[in-house]
């Protein structure tokens, strides 16, 4: 039988973040233990439809419905715009940009150390807008799901990369009972061998996978990567391209091979006014970027 509490190989500096995300958690739990936590869940309110936002009514055939991400720096590109270094990051602003430019969904990063994120992002943008947010994160414990919640979010990244067979399916149960949705990010085409039949089981039925075009090892990205994968996915109307998408053609790209979901974030946050980029890439004959 294999060993489902395994850890797979990570790349080194996936290991780093990972490393680290251990001593956050550890001092989140000692700054909060776990049943208080879960005691904050009352005053949550109802999760927004991620998954609902993604695929229900299933999308036209030129249509691409987008998550949208708020993002700050990351440790390939460092700081993504100078501005964002200090007041001119308002995530909830970005959002709002995002919510009035066609995008179906938020995604926010919340890891600080690595992304520039926060937790108290999550509510902030909540707070502005009505579309579903998703907390973007490196997720290694229960804990952090929780949190999520209780933090308003409506949706968590799960990592195949970071978590053992065992792992995803305990965060994936998890996240049903508490009414998340969650999205399954898988990398290379192992690991997404290792996905498939956990997702198979239905833990949560809310559960999009996602496929990166990131390379973790040599940290590049590729387009193709989605596409080369597709004869292992049953079904490409819950599959989401992830990373190294930048244009209105490479939107349509992926919808002529039946992918209708992306996420996007480092082109968008490149730009001066994200929101008009966003719509620049869905309407090529609107408005343009800049």
């Amino acid at each position: 039988m294999p060993d489902e509490s395994r850890q797979p190989e990570m790349p080194a500096t996936l290991r780093e973040i990972v490393e680290h995300k251990r001593t956050e958690v550890d001092a989140a739990r000692s700054a909060t233990p776990i049943n208080e936590l879960r005691a904050m869940l009352a005053d949550a309110p109802q999760p927004r439809g991620f998954f609902e936002a993604l695929t229900e009514p299933a999308p036209g055939r030129d249509e691409t419905r987008v998550i949208a991400e708020v993002k700050r720096r990351s440790p390939s590109a460092g700081l993504i715009r100078p501005e964002y270094d200090s007041d001119g990051f308002i995530p909830a602003a970005i959002a709002h940009q995002y919510s009035e430019s066609g995008a179906s969904a938020i995604s926010c990063l919340t890891d600080e150390k690595f992304f520039g994120g926060d937790l108290r992002f999550l509510r902030q943008i909540k707070d502005r807008i009505a579309l579903p947010v998703i907390r973007k994160d490196f997720i290694i414990d229960p804990y952090q799901v929780i949190e999520a919640r209780v933090h308003h979010a409506d949706a968590v990244l799960l990592i195949a990369e970071c978590l053992s067979d065992a792992q995803i399916r305990e965060l994936l149960a998890l996240s049903n009972e508490l009414g998340l949705s969650t999205l399954l990010e898988v990398h290379s085409r192992e690991n997404l061998l290792r996905a498939l039949p956990i997702l198979g089981e239905n833990l949560n039925p809310r559960t999009l996978l996602g496929i990166n075009n990131r390379d973790l090892t040599r940290m590049i990205t590729d387009l193709a990567h989605t596409t080369d994968l597709l004869d292992l996915v049953p079904d490409p109307s819950k599959l989401v391209s992830e990373s190294g998408i930048k244009t209105h053609e490479d939107l349509a790209h992926l919808r002529s091979h039946g992918v209708h979901i992306a996420l996007i974030g480092e082109h968008l946050m490149r730009q001066p006014h994200p929101g008009r980029a966003l719509r620049a890439m869905l309407n090529p004959a609107g408005e343009s970027p800049q």
